[in-house]
């Protein structure tokens, strides 16, 4: 662990190791943190707030720019540790696990020098400072990109942090805090604490030296730290579950609409909480969607295209999805919950498509977070809006319309944080964050940065 800028074990001596999912063999070990080593922590982040908070926003814009600087240098580390810990294709974990990070992190540094931290309004002057010391708690699927999103604006705002990443994929979070030693963050203003979400998580996000806690994962974690939070009159940042939908409005460019469908769900082998697992076609078209989608779905071949999920754990609940699915009345029309050929270790699942899926089934409402797709038929444009408007989600989606103004005149009415118009393309500077049971706040940008302010006004 890191902690007020020196490497320590964990106060009670234990470990855990690090699985690769590919060949399910120990690949590191971390230390598993305590309550006592979370405290720790979060007294080396109070003692350095007072002077990173007043370290002026250009010099923390400069800071962050090396890191980004230095993320670019040891690109490759950064691939290599991914790969290893999460299993994603080499491709993958270059253009998406590091790249993406990388950009994100050089947004943040802009923006810290960008930002109006201080404003006239009337007879009086508002000034946004930071809102003191940060709770981040990462989940597994995108280690580094999660990461960056929470710390970076918090640095950028002048906060101090302590993270606990997710125990399945910590090795990449140690290697981000070597960069940040060595881009000149002065001592405990960042700290890593690795451990167990019932221990360390737990103790970081009720911990009372913590101002904000900001956290990716489940609806069901996050609703025990709103909880906890809400007790101790705390701030929180909390981006979690989705079952996005992908509508494809007729007119709409079909073949096109479901290859990139397809490819968002597969992606990170279906570990996207933004992920538009539910695809919407008019009832015309929709034998054709899933002959097309079908054919594209075998392309995804595990082991190649397709890398593992993240763990044994995971792998069996998301072929029980697939098998619940079909229960229900689903069709599998590619993929399904057997084992894929050919492949004796990794945990794996093979690309699936569920056709004929009921608006209401376990798998058109519930997160199964592995590469699965299901295609609903809708009658005409208000029940497709009825569709995607009909979970408890609002996290993002896609929408396919025969033009932009057809396409966009649909998006504005779900309800959903972000919406891709005709695949649109990615945007670090532009808000991520959900509607209903997806969450609180907003990640990215400079609404992302905002989450880490608080606001006084003086009068004159």
């Amino acid at each position: 662990m890191f902690v007020g800028g020196q490497w320590r074990l964990a106060s009670g001596g234990e470990h855990i190791d690090v699985i690769d999912p590919v060949t399910e063999k120990v690949v590191g070990q971390v230390p598993a943190g305590t309550a006592q080593d979370v405290d720790d922590a979060v007294r080396a982040a109070r003692a350095a707030l007072p002077g990173w908070a007043a370290t002026p926003p250009a010099r923390r814009g400069a800071v962050l720019a090396a890191v980004r600087d230095l993320m670019a240098a040891r690109r490759a580390d950064i691939v290599a540790t991914v790969q290893a810990e999460l299993g994603a294709p080499a491709a993958f974990a270059a253009a998406v696990h590091t790249d993406m990070p990388t950009a994100v992190m050089g947004t943040f540094a802009d923006l810290a020098a960008e930002h109006p931290f201080e404003e006239k309004v009337g007879n009086s002057r508002v000034y946004q400072e930071p809102v003191g010391v940060v709770g981040a708690i990462t989940p597994w699927n995108y280690p580094l990109h999660q990461i960056v999103a929470k710390v970076a604006p918090a640095l950028a705002a002048g906060c101090t942090v302590v993270l606990k990443p997710a125990e399945d994929t910590p090795l990449v979070a140690q290697l981000f805090a070597e960069i940040l030693a060595a881009a000149g963050l002065p001592a405990g203003v960042f700290n890593l604490v690795t451990g167990l979400g019932p221990v360390a998580g737990q103790a970081l996000a009720e911990h009372p030296g913590v101002d904000l806690v900001s956290f990716t994962g489940s609806t069901a974690v996050g609703r025990r730290i709103g909880a906890a939070a809400g007790g101790a009159v705390k701030r929180v940042a909390l981006e979690l579950g989705g079952k996005s939908a992908s509508v494809i409005l007729p007119g709409a460019d079909l073949p096109r609409a479901v290859n990139v469908s397809l490819a968002n769900v597969f992606a990170n082998s279906g570990q996207t909480c933004s992920a538009w697992t539910r695809m919407l076609v008019d009832a015309e078209r929709y034998d054709e969607a899933v002959e097309l989608a079908a054919a594209a779905a075998a392309k995804y071949r595990p082991g190649e295209r397709l890398g593992p999920v993240v763990n044994a754990r995971q792998r069996d609940r998301v072929r029980g999805y697939i098998r619940k699915g079909a229960e229900d009345g689903a069709r599998i029309v590619a993929g399904g919950p057997d084992a894929p050929e050919d492949l004796g270790t990794g945990y794996y699942v093979r690309a699936t498509v569920l056709a004929d899926v009921e608006p209401e089934a376990t798998v058109a409402q519930e997160e199964i977070f592995g590469p699965v797709v299901v295609l609903i038929r809708y009658q005409d444009e208000e029940d497709a809006l009825r569709i995607a408007n009909g979970t408890v989600y609002g996290l993002a989606g896609a929408v396919w319309g025969p033009d932009e103004e057809t396409a966009v005149a649909f998006a504005r009415r779900m309800d959903t944080g972000q919406v891709d118009i005709n695949g649109g393309r990615f945007n670090p500077r532009a808000p991520f964050g959900g509607y209903k049971q997806s969450g609180v706040g907003r990640e990215l940008g400079a609404h992302g940065l905002a989450e880490y302010l608080q606001t006084k006004s003086l009068q004159f």
